[in-house]
């Protein structure tokens, strides 16, 4: 499997998607009254979409997983060409702190990291990842089996693409059990070779590995609801027709 989406349950696709499209330097693939898509280029076959569409129960709880803007030495006018798009700056309790805390359209925060060696080369737009964990070296094993992210050299608990570009998949020990809903969710979709041998097996290593295959919010959709070890959903894709 690969990981594939980054997805916002939002109540305005097209305003949130289209920030988020302009401060990604995105390519808009998909857009509708009630969705859009964008993708992120790291590298030849190395992307992320970037998928908004309203949710079937709106997220009430705390944000366990958001985006780590690469700022680096350009960390102000990053934060400024942010903030002229449509962000403003956010307090969530960090203090003082070398990265900037904003929040986008919707009031999900992210961050403008400073410069670090993590992100030097390679990182594109997104710096990391950071996803609330229960068991931080459990649930790593989790993602780099279901993505095909490997650890970086540095930290056991950051998974990188196996090619060193794009953002880096951090697991991060939760403040809070999950309780409810986050606003953003992963989503991975598997290889059809491997569907073709066992048409079970995407959902049956999530399940091995200490995931769940959670209760489905409607029938016939393209993509199964998951959840990692720690409960935070995962989608797993159907696989895409040939083109």
């Amino acid at each position: 499997m690969r990981l594939e989406n980054v997805v916002w349950a939002c109540r305005d696709p097209h305003a949130l998607g289209r920030f988020w499209a302009a401060a990604l330097d995105a390519e808009v693939l998909v857009e509708s009254d009630d969705q859009l898509e964008a993708r992120v280029l790291f590298g030849a076959d190395v992307f992320l979409d970037v998928c908004f569409g309203p949710p079937s129960d709106p997220p009430r709880g705390p944000q366990r997983l958001h985006l780590d803007l690469r700022g680096g030495r350009a960390q102000e006018a990053v934060v400024r060409r942010l903030l002229s798009l449509g962000a403003r700056r956010a307090d969530i309790g960090q203090g003082d702190v070398p990265w900037v805390v904003l929040a986008d359209p919707a009031g999900n925060a992210f961050c403008v990291m400073e410069d670090r060696a993590a992100y030097a080369t390679g990182t594109g737009p997104v710096a990391a990842l950071p996803l609330d964990s229960a068991d931080p070296d459990r649930d790593a094993v989790f993602w780099a089996a279901i993505t095909g992210w490997v650890p970086t050299t540095d930290d056991p608990h950051a998974l990188q693409h196996p090619s060193g570009a794009g953002p880096l998949l951090e697991l991060c020990p939760e403040p809070e059990p999950r309780r409810t809903p986050s606003v953003l969710h992963l989503d991975v979709r598997p290889d059809p070779a491997d569907v073709a041998a066992s048409p079970t097996a995407p959902l049956d290593l999530v399940r091995d590995l200490g995931g769940s295959v959670v209760e489905q919010p409607a029938a016939g959709l393209p993509w199964t609801v998951c959840a990692d070890p720690s409960g935070n959903a995962v989608c797993v894709l159907g696989v895409r027709p040939p083109t």
